[in-house]
């Protein structure tokens, strides 16, 4: 008898190299200012995707003379977390003194994925406006896009005025300083346990 007619021995099982879950995610996510050039390019990044690729309220790019000329702008960002460390931005604002005391919110981002859940995006909105406070802002406002109203409601926020941009439902909102109390420490800004948003990836 021929050795070919033999069958070959069945291959073992390669057991796996560890026993982590394949779909592991990041245990903590931090909410601070930006404080590298990686977060803003991730940040500016992370704008372009949502304003200009998902939305379209924009032609190519989203940046505009606040970005450019703004002395007092910041990028703030959502950071998910490694061990400890940042790996990536999810989420994003800025925010800028348009005059003494009068700041103004804009631009706010969370990734896809992540933006069924409404932590990431309320706890950028709490660092945005305790931050500003931080910095002597007595009135911090945003126009909101419509959709978002309902959840800076929630965050003790009041339409002043319905308006159209870029084409878009938005409202001129006022944020309730009394609701936010200074943030002196933006560049640690504020950590979430990823229980506080577990689910958010899904459905």
């Amino acid at each position: 008898m021929s050795l070919a007619t033999f069958p070959a021995p069945a291959a073992a099982a390669l057991p796996p190299w560890c026993e982590l879950p394949t779909a592991f995610e990041p245990q903590e996510f931090r909410v601070q200012w930006a404080s590298g050039p990686w977060m803003q390019a991730q940040a500016l990044a992370l704008r372009r995707q949502v304003f200009c690729e998902e939305q379209r309220l924009f032609s190519g790019d989203d940046l505009d003379a606040i970005d450019l000329h703004e002395r007092s702008a910041r990028l703030l960002v959502a950071l998910s977390c490694w061990g400890g460390q940042p790996d990536e931005v999810v989420g994003t604002v800025r925010i800028h003194e348009e005059a003494p005391g009068r700041w103004w919110g804009s631009r706010l981002a969370v990734r896809h994925d992540w933006r069924r859940h409404g932590a990431l995006g309320s706890t950028l909105i709490r660092l945005a406006v305790s931050s500003a406070h931080a910095c002597g802002c007595s009135e911090f406002l945003a126009h909101v896009q419509a959709q978002n109203v309902p959840l800076f409601r929630r965050l003790r926020w009041q339409v002043r005025e319905e308006l159209t941009l870029h084409g878009c439902a938005h409202a001129l909102m006022r944020a309730d300083l009394a609701h936010y109390p200074p943030c002196a420490t933006p560049y640690a800004g504020f950590v979430l346990a990823q229980g506080a948003i577990r689910g958010a990836r899904h459905g």
